[in-house]
């Protein structure tokens, strides 16, 4: 296969490359599971306790110097109990965090069918994962997967002053590699960053990967290319011109 004038492609991590909603479903749900079995929890409690939690997750913001992002999460869990329980639950936060955390690293891999594809293409060019995200949190994460060896360069959101869909983070990717925007190619899946992020950096095509059957909107932005699984992609590269 040859790709045409396409120097470098940029990949989103989760929910790209790697399974993450899927991998944080189930260890909420052993999380669940301890809450019910060991400490008598409802089914109903033990769920707003891990929803409470995962809302937390979305609007965190880490800014104490003294906390780290781990400190961080064990609080959103007591902060959870303590709305359906009132009285101190340190340990058992302690314990539900480290069980979700654990539990979600390990099944956070990439299939074998994506490892091929990334081994095929950085024969053709080279690659780049560009990642949003709390820096401890996304470097676990590429640790588990094991993406390192895939990749040229691995850009974390977290590390930087601005994060996707900021141009200037696309522009230090291309710093990186000593290439230029029109010459790269990003893939994700979320509109907002991965897809206006390209488009406003000015590469030369964003590919947006859309594992949702049920969508039947027109996508807002508006993306290059659309793909229903990662391993369409060197299909869509082939041809683009």
């Amino acid at each position: 296969m040859v790709l045409n004038g396409i120097k470098a492609v940029f990949f989103d991590l989760d929910n790209t490359l790697i399974d993450t909603a899927g991998a944080s479903k189930q260890a909420i749900k052993e999380v669940i599971q301890i809450l019910v079995d060991k400490n008598k929890y409802s089914e109903a409690d033990a769920h707003m306790i891990c929803d409470m939690f995962q809302a937390k997750l979305l609007q965190e913001n880490l800014i104490d110097s003294e906390m780290t992002i781990d400190d961080l999460r064990i609080l959103h869990w007591k902060e959870a109990m303590q709305m359906i329980r009132p009285v101190d639950h340190k340990d058992l936060a302690k314990e539900c965090y480290t069980l979700w955390k654990k539990k979600r690293l390990e099944l956070m891999t990439l299939s074998e069918n994506t490892k091929n594809m990334l081994h095929d293409l950085r024969k053709l060019t080279r690659l780049v994962l560009l990642t949003n995200g709390e820096k401890q949190v996304q470097r676990e994460k590429i640790e588990a997967c094991g993406v390192h060896e895939f990749f040229d360069a691995i850009v974390v959101g977290g590390e930087h002053v601005e994060q996707k869909p900021a141009t200037s983070i696309f522009l230090h990717c291309c710093d990186l590699l000593t290439v230029k925007p029109e010459d790269c190619v990003m893939v994700g899946d979320n509109l907002e960053t991965d897809i206006r992020g390209g488009l406003n950096a000015g590469v030369k095509a964003t590919i947006w990967l859309n594992e949702n059957a049920a969508f039947r909107g027109k996508p807002c932005p508006v993306p290059h290319y659309t793909i229903h699984s990662i391993t369409d992609l060197p299909r869509v590269l082939k041809n683009l011109q």
